[in-house]
């Protein structure tokens, strides 16, 4: 494993160190309808990258609207979570965040544990990426440097389960190693492990590299990832006088109480049963087609190229969902009002016929 081509980021190491190797330059990003077109096709995401999206001054002020409002609610789903931690994991507790929504999750967490219980705890960020699954090279050398009982994987929430369900496949073949995964929310109601079971805003899911220390998600293509390699990622130093990364850590940071309110929220039924249900209503019969929870519907508009966007009616105005209403006027994407019950929004990606 080669430590010396590690890529760069605008994090610190002592907030996190990234196990990717760094493919700045070797992977031309291609348009979002292109992408579309090859995944629809066959082609695996993580071969490709897309052109990151440049946020409009519209969005742009959404965007800190959402910051204000929602750091409060963010910063005490951190400390619950935090605090679930090290009471069922233990001071001993190594963080391993999912790049790249993990990534400021696991420094906000790390931070929390630091403020609260005087603890250092370390923290990497490695990749997973669904149908291929985990860093493999990554996993081994965290394993051998800190053993396999003391790992947590950690990301920013869930939206029907996937990558948890991905987590549990991969992990078999490490002995000892959890397939715990903790997460600020969890609407999809699949692990305790959570800030919340709400859909809750959180703030990072609103944008990409800017805010997630300037790298692009994973990438894995054998022709640039070779067997020894972990899996790669791009560092976007041009867009550095854009760097909001740290401006979102010490935005929920300053938000940190000793004793948060315990969770309030009980939820029945899981998630992947309501997406289910969606793609039947929908006639969809690919159901990675449709993306629940504020976070992942966010993402399709983001990267995707979207068919429509479904809001619970209760959420018809709501400040939590402004971000995606702009988006999706900015992209001329419909919404629909639609009963929904673990989730706030469902973003659909659109069916490409001749895919």
């Amino acid at each position: 494993m080669n430590f010396d081509n590690l890529v760069k980021t605008s994090y610190s190491q002592d907030d996190v160190i990234l196990l990717l190797k760094d493919v700045t330059g070797l992977v031309k990003p291609q348009p979002t309808e292109e992408r579309e077109r090859l995944i629809q096709s066959g082609r695996h995401y993580c071969e490709m990258l897309p052109i990151e999206y440049v946020p409009t001054d519209k969005y742009m002020q959404v965007y800190k609207e959402a910051l204000n409002t929602y750091a409060k609610p963010t910063a005490l789903a951190v400390g619950r979570l935090s605090d679930k931690i090290i009471s069922q994991k233990g001071e001993n507790v190594v963080l391993v965040s999912l790049a790249r929504a993990g990534i400021p999750i696991g420094i906000l967490i790390k931070r929390y544990i630091a403020k609260k219980y005087k603890i250092n705890v370390p923290h990497y960020s490695i990749s997973i990426i669904r149908g291929r699954g985990i860093d493999k090279n990554a996993m081994n050398y965290l394993i051998d440097k800190h053993g396999a009982n003391s790992l947590l994987f950690v990301d920013g929430w869930i939206g029907k389960g996937a990558i948890l369900t991905e987590l549990k496949k991969d992990l078999s073949e490490f002995e000892g190693v959890s397939s715990d995964i903790a997460v600020i929310a969890d609407p999809a109601n699949v692990t305790e492990l959570c800030g919340t079971h709400d859909d809750i805003l959180i703030p990072s899911s609103c944008l990409n590299s800017t805010i997630s220390g300037l790298v692009s998600r994973t990438f894995l293509r054998d022709d640039i990832i070779k067997p020894d390699d972990f899996h790669g990622a791009v560092y976007y130093g041009e867009l550095a006088e854009s760097d909001l990364s740290y401006e979102f850590i010490d935005a929920i940071e300053k938000e940190f109480t000793d004793a948060a309110p315990t969770e309030d929220k009980k939820l029945t039924g899981k998630g992947i049963d309501e997406v289910r249900k969606i793609a039947e209503h929908f006639d969809i019969d690919d159901i990675n087609l449709v993306k629940p929870g504020i976070g992942e519907t966010t993402r399709v508009l983001l990267r995707r190229i979207p068919w429509k966007v479904l809001i619970d009616e209760a959420y018809k105005g709501s400040h939590d969902l402004a971000h995606i209403v702009r988006l999706a006027e900015e992209k001329n994407v419909p919404i629909e009002y639609y009963p929904l019950t673990h989730y706030k929004t469902c973003g659909i990606i659109k069916k490409i016929a001749d895919a």
